[in-house]
């Protein structure tokens, strides 16, 4: 991997913490309504496994989603302007921080309903193949959707097409405040991939190589008609299930140990001691992002709220 590819990773990464970082600031003084779902500390999961698709690729996902977006290259100014609900916003204002979207970029979608994304993502593998393509859909889901049905019909029926589907699961160890401990049987996740015939592979979720190593041959695979995979990245949130949560649940201990393994420390770091990048590299590229961010704030509080005719479009009915 080149010293630009490298050092794009980090940009990316930290494009991800420092919007997550606004949101959290400009949902506090009222400018963004409803929920917020924050991913601050999974970085690496978004960046190391979009950074494996082709421009073509899908992408569906859940309603912690920003970070997938960013990694996707949608505009962050556009997703800002969609959070404080302007029409100028990925989704005109109307669909809010769990529902960004662009098909323009291959992203087909945040969705608020747990593992409600992974029959889509059958559903794009059904279609790609038909079509003669080679296209891929990645599908994000946490670990509290491994308990759903929707979860075992999806994997299923995509094992038995050999549907071209990676499902990536983002095991932060919590389900909204409850630990997997509590609602998970089996010995690991991952290991829910060979009952159902296809491979399974748990991956470091803090360390963005491991993760691109990772998601990189599952899209292959996908890719050559070998069928779906299924990635488990152990990682963890910082923040709570949503802005309201107050997270008492959880040992601070535990939080500290997590941040010891911060993406976002530990990898300019290791860009650093291997020389992959300098000092003056890694401070443009934070000021580079500081401005990125600026402008996505500026965009969106000057953005016009939608017209209330809007109300009326966009609307499927028969």
């Amino acid at each position: 991997m080149s010293k630009a590819q490298m050092q794009d990773f980090y940009r990316r990464m930290l494009l991800i913490r420092r919007f997550e970082e606004a949101c959290s600031e400009w949902y506090m003084r009222g400018k963004i309504g409803g929920f917020l779902h924050l991913y601050i500390g999974e970085e690496a999961c978004a960046v190391g496994s979009v950074s494996c698709l082709g421009p073509a690729d899908y992408i569906v996902s859940h309603y912690r989603e920003h970070g997938h977006a960013l990694a996707r290259g949608l505009d962050p100014s556009r997703l800002m302007a969609e959070l404080f609900g302007r029409a100028t916003g990925t989704s005109k204002g109307k669909g809010g921080s769990m529902h960004l979207f662009d098909a323009s970029k291959g992203f087909l979608g945040g969705y608020a309903i747990v593992g409600a994304m992974l029959p889509i993502a059958c559903g794009l593998g059904v279609a790609s193949r038909e079509k003669g393509e080679k296209q891929v859909a990645l599908a994000f889901f946490g670990d509290g959707a491994v308990n759903e049905g929707e979860f075992h019909e999806s994997i299923n029926l995509a094992s038995l097409w050999k549907l071209p589907v990676v499902f990536f699961c983002e095991n932060n160890g919590f389900g909204m405040g409850t630990a997997i401990q509590k609602t998970f049987s089996g010995p690991a996740i991952y290991k829910l991939a060979n009952s159902y015939g296809i491979p399974g592979e748990q991956v470091d979720g803090m360390d963005v190589l491991a993760v691109n190593k990772a998601t990189h041959e599952a899209v292959e695979c996908a890719r050559s008609g070998g069928g779906p995979s299924f990635i488990e990245a152990i990682t963890y949130r910082f923040r709570g299930h949503s802005m309201a949560d107050p997270v008492e649940y959880r040992k601070k201990e535990e939080e500290t140990r997590w941040r010891q393994r911060d993406p976002i420390l530990h990898f300019p770091k290791k860009l650093k001691d291997e020389g992959l990048a300098t000092a003056d590299d890694l401070q443009q590229i934070e000021q580079d992002v500081d401005r990125v961010m600026e402008e996505a704030v500026r965009f969106a509080n000057e953005s016009p709220e939608p017209a209330p005719e809007e109300l009326y479009t966009d609307i499927l009915a028969e």
